[in-house]
């Protein structure tokens, strides 16, 4: 896939994994790897400018697996972006859509027409 496509919704995914429930960094790049292919080292950095914007804060939390793992918790702020982005993805993806869509019909018509 694309890496602009993937840069551009990956805030709008961690947001929305995050209003969903509290993770870490590693579960969030399980989630998200389940539907697109990321690495690791792609969300830390966002992680980290998501805690300066106050739309994420952290926490250490005991794991069973080892040392204390930081957790990530979407604020009241966070929540308001994700908000705003989700309406912008299904605006521009209705937009995509239709283009893409209407342009496949344009196509299946010209074909029909030879």
């Amino acid at each position: 896939m694309n890496t602009q496509f993937k840069k551009g919704v990956l805030e709008l995914l961690v947001l929305v994994l995050l209003d969903r429930k509290d993770c870490y960094g590693y579960e969030m790049v399980d989630e998200i790897s389940k539907n697109i292919s990321i690495s690791e080292g792609t969300i830390y950095p966002l992680l980290k400018r998501l805690k300066k914007e106050k739309m994420v804060s952290s926490y250490l939390k005991e794991s069973q697996d080892g040392p204390p793992r930081k957790y990530y918790k979407i604020t009241d702020l966070g929540k308001e972006k994700k908000e705003e982005l989700v309406a912008e993805w299904d605006e521009f993806a209705i937009g995509v859509n239709n283009l893409v869509h209407d342009k496949l019909m344009d196509n299946l018509g010209d074909i029909k027409d030879e």
